[in-house]
């Protein structure tokens, strides 16, 4: 067995473990399906043990796989914590904002301001559940969303502070019956199909938020749209299909539609800071003061009455201040 395994194959692994998929794996690393599947060999060859059982319709974890996933977890981090110690001057922090124009833009500049000596970089990556698998994957490093909606296994690997209890709404085509009320009840609804990016996989946290909050009034997930990234192509393609679509209060309108606040009950997106765990960073400790401060002088933090939001995510959120 040699004892000295190179960091990529572990990195290699490392992400066919975590997308049971060797093609998305693949992708995550930028890297072709074949040179994938040489280094996962290759890193059995040298552990002489099989990590994966591969059929022609799903990969699953051996038993000798599930034991070497957290060493491998260990060693990764251990190698970029090494690496970053002797870079002599502190690298850039890739800070994913979700989509340009919400309040995480405002926590953003308010910890630029804290950290001027911080090149701090905004990324859009729309959606924490493909946010995550960058920062876990070393291309990211702070991301805004859901924790909630994460995978436990995902979630057992970052860090995550409470932001904000965000209200959402319901952007409407200006010619919608209820564009022109101020506010709409979720009873007013019933019967409509809302987009919620459902097939996207880099949004599964959110389109899971949606069904709870749709189950049993009678509203449906509208069919998965083509996925657009980049706020100018999504607004594209909603333009094209007038579906109306579920997001927060401070979603950008777009041209021809309408925001409207969804009320009775008012239901509530959890928003959390999110980065990988162990990561030591200014930027990083810039960021969670700025939050912190923001939402305390904002009350992004304060539950409304009347209001709409899972246990699990109150949960969550409450067990993280």
């Amino acid at each position: 067995m040699n004892h000295h395994v190179d960091p990529r194959l572990l990195r290699a692994f490392v992400a066919v473990a975590e997308e049971l998929h060797f093609t998305r794996a693949a992708a995550r690393l930028y890297v072709a399906q074949q040179a994938l599947s040489r280094d996962i060999r290759r890193l059995e060859r040298e552990l002489g043990a099989e990590l994966f059982v591969r059929t022609t319709r799903q990969v699953a974890l051996t038993g000798d796989g599930e034991r070497l996933l957290p060493h491998a977890h260990a060693v990764l981090a251990a190698h970029d914590e090494l690496a970053a110690a002797f870079t002599g001057e502190t690298r850039p922090l890739l800070v994913d904002l979700n989509t340009d124009g919400m309040i995480t833009r405002r926590v953003l500049a308010r910890a630029r301001e804290r950290a001027p000596e911080c090149e701090l970089m905004a990324r859009y990556e729309s959606g924490l559940t493909g946010a995550a698998a960058e920062i876990l994957a070393g291309r990211l490093d702070v991301s805004f969303g859901r924790f909630a909606g994460l995978a436990p296994s995902v979630r057992a690997r970052l860090e995550a502070q409470p932001v904000r209890y965000e209200p959402m709404a319901v952007l409407l085509p200006e010619e919608h019956p209820l564009a022109d009320h101020p506010e709409v009840p979720l009873d007013a609804l019933a019967g409509e199909s809302l987009y919620a990016g459902a097939g996207n996989p880099r949004t599964r946290e959110w389109t899971d938020l949606a069904e709870r909050l749709f189950d049993g009034r009678g509203i449906k997930i509208a069919p998965p749209a083509p996925v657009a990234i980049g706020h100018e192509e999504f607004r594209r393609v909603m333009t094209k299909t007038r579906t109306p679509v579920l997001v927060g209060v401070d979603f950008p309108v777009m041209p021809d539609c309408v925001l409207r606040p969804l009320v009775r009950p008012v239901p509530l997106s959890p928003v959390s800071l999110v980065w990988r765990r162990g990561l030591k960073h200014p930027g990083v400790d810039a960021l969670r003061a700025a939050a912190a401060q923001l939402a305390d002088q904002e009350g992004w933090l304060r539950v409304p009455p009347g209001s709409w939001l899972p246990d699990a995510d109150l949960l969550q959120m409450c067990t993280k201040k």
